[in-house]
């Protein structure tokens, strides 16, 4: 049990110090492991023993600060809204973890490569439960889960590169009216009107 407590405390050291250096810097893929560990007080091999590399402790850190937006936009009230559609439950949740993607936009261009090329495929996204019950047993499970998994990795993408859309074809994410109607765009195109 003390060990098990130790790691959770070296865990949350971790944490810390690489929020405090995400916070202070204009590009999270700076940071190096040894500064992290330094800012924590430990040896660089803590991290890949408490998280398996760098990238997954930046991860966790992101997952945290997500998290906590979520708590604090209330998504509890669309989620449990009987006057939505599960279509535009899609539309309001995505137009809230879009924004927060572009508000951290450093750490998420730092997580982009692990959520698109290592994300856990067997966890459904929170996306797949609404996708499903749009379609109402029009499509399988697996079209279902690919819809989802398109919708949230063509998000991510598109967000990473979302000075080349603003330049190249006139779409600036970075201005709510402009994100709100590209995420129901895509929503619409994806999940059609039965």
């Amino acid at each position: 049990m003390q060990k098990e407590k130790k790691t959770e405390i070296t865990k949350e050291k971790l944490l810390k110090a690489t929020e405090k250096l995400i916070a202070g810097t204009d590009d999270p893929f700076k940071i190096t492991s040894r500064q992290i560990a330094s800012e924590a007080g430990m040896q660089a091999a803590m991290i890949n023993y408490c998280f398996g590399s760098r990238e997954k402790l930046i991860y966790e850190v992101f997952q945290k600060k997500y998290k906590d937006t979520l708590k604090e936009k209330k998504i509890e009230r669309i989620i449990t809204s009987e006057d939505l559609s599960p279509k535009e439950k899609l539309k309001k949740l995505h137009f809230i973890v879009a924004g927060f993607l572009i508000k951290e936009y450093q750490i998420t261009k730092a997580i982009t490569n692990l959520v698109l090329f290592e994300r856990d495929l067997s966890v459904d996204s929170f996306s797949f439960a609404y996708v499903k019950e749009h379609f109402k047993g029009k499509k399988t499970d697996a079209e279902c889960r690919l819809i989802a998994y398109e919708l949230s990795t063509m998000m991510q993408l598109i967000i990473y590169r979302k000075d080349d859309f603003r330049d190249h074809m006139g779409i600036d994410l970075s201005k709510p009216g402009q994100l709100k109607h590209f995420i129901e765009m895509r929503i619409d195109l994806l999940l059609p009107d039965n």
